[in-house]
Parts: C-alpha cells; sequence; structure tokens
C-alpha cells in the first residue's frame, strides 16, 4: 500500500552567531564567496518551536491544516497536523529513521530514509529535510562543483555539470544569502519540485523563512503547498511524544 501523497509530503514541508558573511563587490563574487556565504547563515540553535499554517491543494481537493513543528537541530523534527484542534498525523524525523501516523485511516509508517528516498525517486536524507525548513539549500554545495552568476538581483547557483535526468538550480538572496528559490528537475520521468520562500524574519542576527512555497508535478498530477509560520520560538524545552496509537495497520512503501 503507498503512502498517500499527502502525508508523504508533511514530513518535509512539515544566519549565523557572526552575522551573514559580507561581500563587497557581488558582480565579481566567487563560488566559493557565495557558498561560504550561505553556509554561514545556516540558523545556529539548539532547538525550535514554531506554529504554522498549511494550505495543501491539489487538483481534487483544497485544505488547511494547523501544524505544530519542533525541532532539535540535527537530531529530531516532529510534526503534528490538526484541523480544528483534533490531531489528523503525527510525525517524528530523526538522522535514522522516519515514522508517522494518521488518525483518519488508523495507519502508520516505520522506515528509513533509503526506501523513502527510493519512492519518491532522489535520495533524501535528514539533514535536507532539516534544511528545507530553515531555508538552506538541499544540496551540499562543493564550490568545485558549481558555478555562480547575478540574475535578475539574485545569485544563480548551478552545478557545472548536471547529471543525468536530474537538473538541479538554486538562487539566493545577496543580502542574507537565504534561498529565494530552489528546483529540482527530471524530464524524462515528467518529475518536477519547485521550492519557494517569502521574506524570511530576522531573529536576533540570524534570519528564518516566514513563507514556504512547495510545487510539485509528476506526469501530469500537480501539488502545491503553502506553509506560514506563525511564531518561531529559539531554544525552548521541547519534547517529541510519539507513540503509534494500538490497533493501526502498518503502511508498507513500494
Amino acid at each position: 500500500m503507498k503512502l498517500k501523497p499527502f502525508y508523504l509530503l508533511l514530513l518535509f514541508v512539515l544566519a549565523s552567531c557572526g552575522g551573514v558573511k559580507n561581500i563587497s563587490n557581488l558582480e565579481k563574487a566567487s563560488a566559493k564567496e557565495v557558498i561560504s556565504a550561505h553556509k554561514a547563515a545556516n540558523p545556529d540553535f539548539k532547538t525550535l518551536a514554531g506554529r504554522m499554517q498549511l494550505v495543501y491543494e491539489t487538483d481534487e481537493k483544497l485544505q488547511s491544516i494547523t501544524v505544530s513543528l519542533r525541532m532539535e537541530k540535527d537530531k529530531n523534527i516532529w510534526i503534528k497536523a490538526s484541523i480544528l484542534g483534533i490531531t489528523i498525523s503525527k510525525v517524528l524525523i530523526t538522522p535514522t529513521s522516519v515514522s508517522y501516523y494518521e488518525t483518519i485511516g488508523n495507519t502508520y509508517f516505520q522506515g528509513d530514509f533509503a526506501i523513502l528516498g527510493e519512492w519518491i525517486g532522489t535520495p533524501i536524507n535528514f539533514q535536507q529535510a532539516q534544511n528545507m525548513l530553515l531555508g538552506q539549500s538541499i544540496f551540499t554545495l562543493n564550490p568545485s562543483e558549481y558555478t555562480v552568476a547575478i540574475f535578475q538581483n539574485k545569485f544563480k547557483i548551478q552545478p557545472k555539470q548536471q547529471p543525468q535526468n536530474f537538473i538541479h538550480s538554486l538562487f539566493l538572496n545577496p543580502d542574507n544569502f537565504k534561498v529565494t528559490s530552489e528546483t529540482l528537475s527530471q524530464p524524462n520521468d515528467e518529475r518536477l519540485l519547485s521550492i519557494r520562500y517569502g521574506d524570511y524574519e530576522k531573529i536576533g542576527e540570524q534570519f528564518y523563512p516566514s513563507t514556504i512555497l512547495i510545487d510539485t508535478s509528476e506526469k501530469g498530477s500537480k501539488t502545491k503547498i503553502e506553509m506560514n509560520y506563525k511564531k518561531i520560538d529559539l531554544n525552548v524545552d521541547v519534547s517529541f511524544p510519539f507513540d503509534i496509537p494500538q490497533g493501526y495497520e502498518e503502511i508498507h512503501l513500494k
């Protein structure tokens, strides 16, 4: 039995201490300088607790969901989705596992990132899921493998050589070196993932996304997700309660 796309997407949609590195001449900035500044913009915190409103849209339905997000950086990502105060799903992501359950169909999933990456068609790991929520590049950027150019007042970063049937492009805001948009395309499979970010909120000396827009398409089937952060608290006490209710049916990705 396949995991419903809606709940699968919840797994993933759901400025360092020293500040953003300054580059004096943007037009002549090297890939090394830009990528270094982007890495320095990765928020530095121990824990994060946030609330967001998530709008999920397909050709068949439109649904608005309240999401509670808790993170222990590099260790845990916990997501609870609810409608009118009623929990409909919980997700717990660690560096080695992905677990979730949903209350409507009384089903659950427990597995690792390898099988999940195989199912969605591209490798995915904990760091990539975390980066997506924080406005950082999904992929590790090696300056020797990427080119940088100015395009429409943004830094455009692309691999010097795109892998076969896999096109990756990334745009950074030159003001804070956070991601403005990132696109992954697999033309032969008619598959596209587009992530766009709205304005960033400055908390202390670091920048956090206020809006994340995700568009996916595969062979004509389209999904849109809009995530709006309503509140972000840093370095607060958090817990990650996750117990699969008795009687729920385990599902398997194929």
